[in-house]
This record gives structure tokens, sequence and C-alpha cells, in this order.
């Protein structure tokens, strides 16, 4: 142990210290010292930080491909919304987050990457109280973008049923980084050997997964998405609703689009689900609670709404150009 860590030791720990999970990690920029490294070791927020002890702070992800990003002022929206609601100022406009955004994908040196914004209370003590912190604190992280999941396992997903109790309320509608129920859905996942696990709220209706939205098809060809008093209101979902609404009603693919209670029998019942999310996109769910969906197989609302959901993700007005 070394009794007298100081900033040398801990540059030559970064340049020792190399795990292979480092090399998805682009790039950083980081408010606290108004800059950004292309050093994994230095990608770091302070302890003090109220994000970090108190999980005062909310965050963003979506993705850019060929350097633009899909679906952005959604995005900000979301956190505008959830900054408001908590009482975090947000000294940084659109277009200073845009420029930032773009300085860190540039010094990555990758067009497609996955990028975190995280916005906290800052640092400034250890207690509960955010007014200690004299100013909010802003990081952007570029980092490696994976497939969606259908390019991954065109067979499509499994999902389980979870016993994580679910967000209620104003903390399911914020996106803040306390995502400790969220992270015990995901082991539950993993440990199961399924690729999700889906929370369901106090009446017994479909919630959500640990970082996406789910959604289903009704005997009557109605999809059905969700209330959002119990869920975060997923970017992903809403646009792959609204594409359905615009493109698969009038071709009689869909007969409508709602949001509505699912209770869990009408989903046992459903010929087709979906998982919906930034980085899965639209996947088709084959396997709920141990039993086949449909005939086990993707589906044709399934094959419809993924072809207009991809053409979504190519068109111009539904991408922010970031690297030129």
């Amino acid at each position: 142990m070394n009794e007298n860590f100081t900033a040398s030791d801990f540059a030559a720990f970064c340049a020792a210290h190399r795990p292979s999970y480092q090399q998805d990690y682009y790039a950083m920029y980081s408010s606290w010292w108004d800059g950004i490294t292309t050093d994994p070791g230095l990608m770091v927020i302070p302890i003090d930080d109220h994000m970090v002890h108190r999980g005062d702070g909310l965050f963003e992800t979506f993705k850019c491909v060929g350097g633009c990003a899909y679906n952005l002022s959604a995005h900000w929206e979301r956190l505008e919304r959830g900054a408001d609601r908590i009482q975090l100022p947000l000294p940084w406009d659109r277009a200073g987050r845009n420029r930032i955004l773009a300085a860190v994908l540039r010094a990555g040196r990758h067009r497609d990457a996955l990028i975190r914004v995280f916005v906290s209370r800052g640092p400034g003590g250890h207690s509960a109280n955010p007014l200690e912190c004299p100013e909010p604190l802003l990081a952007v992280l570029a980092i490696r973008l994976g497939l969606p999941f259908m390019v991954a396992h065109p067979g499509g997903a499994r999902v389980g049923l979870s016993d994580i109790p679910v967000k209620l309320d104003f903390f399911a509608r914020v996106k803040s980084v306390n995502y400790l129920p969220n992270a015990l859905m995901r082991r539950q996942a993993v440990e199961r050997g399924l690729d999700f696990v889906l929370s369901l709220d106090p009446d017994g209706c479909v919630a959500e997964l640990p970082t996406e939205n789910f959604g289903i098809v009704t005997p009557d060809r109605r999809l059905l998405i969700p209330l959002p008093d119990h869920i975060l209101a997923g970017t992903t979902m809403h646009r792959a609703a609204l594409l359905a609404r615009t493109f698969l009603v009038p071709e009689g693919i869909l007969s409508g689009v709602e949001e509505a209670p699912i209770p869990l029998d009408l989903a046992r019942r459903a010929p087709e689900m979906f998982v919906f999310g930034t980085t899965p996109d639209v996947t088709a769910v084959t396997e709920f609670d141990g039993r086949p969906v449909g005939d086990g197989r993707p589906g044709p609302v399934f094959d419809a709404l993924s072809r207009v959901f991809a053409a979504d993700l190519r068109h111009p007005a539904m991408l922010t150009r970031l690297w030129p």
C-alpha cells in the first residue's frame, strides 16, 4: 500500500494499468477541467460529486452513426424535463452541448459511437444537501457502439419476469443515475440465461426492462405500449410508435397504436412482442416467460416496423451532423 499516493503516482498507474475493456472508451469531456481526454484512466468523476454518493444526477445515451446523432432533440428534451423536475440547473444550452458532442466524437476518432451525457449536481461535499454544490458538472463520453440486438441475434430475444420492485411515479419518469433496480434486473437476466427481464407495476401490468421499453401486438392487431406512470419515456419506443401509427396503420398491418395498461395475461396472449431501446433498436421477442411468442419467430409486424425504423435511422430530418 502506497500511503502517500500522488498525482504522479496516479499518472504512472494509468500508464501501466490498461484493462482490455478500456479499448471501448474513445474520449471524454469534463466541465470539471473543461477539456477532453482520450486516456481512459482519466475518465473519472470526483468522489464528492453528488452524482457519485447520492445518485443526484441525470444521463442520456444516444447513438452516432457516420458522424450523425440520431433523434438528438428527443434526448435533449428528456434531459431538460428531468433537470427541471429535480431543480438541476443546465448552464449549457443545446448549441453549446452540441459543440462539445462534436469535439468529443472527433477526439475519439470513431464516427460510429455511443454517446453518454451526464449532468450532475457537481462536487461540493458528502452530505445529502444539494445546495452545498457550487455548480453542476457535465461529462460527455464517446464509447463503442454495439450491434443492434437483431443483427447479433436474428432469432429474437428471450424475456422473463423480474421480481425487482418497479420504480414509481416521479422516480420512474426521471432518467437519473440512480439505477440500482435496473442493475439488479440486468443481473437477473444474465444469471437466468435470458436476454432481458421485465418488471411489472403494482397492478400487475407490464412496466419496463432493465434499460429498455416493452410493447405488444394484441390479437386484434393493436400495438400497445405501457402508460407512462411507472416507466421512463423511451425515445426509441415513442419514435417507433409514431412510425407505426404513420406507416403500419394505413397499410393495414396494424389496426391502431395506443398507450394503455398491459395486464400480464394480455401480454401472454400477444402474437408479437417488442423490446425498444437506443442500443437494441426494435427487437422481436420470441420467448416470453418460458413460452414461445407466436410461432417462436419474429413476426410480420416486427418485419414491417424494423424496416421503417431502419429507414428512419438514415432520414436526414432525424440526424444531427456532428462530424462533417
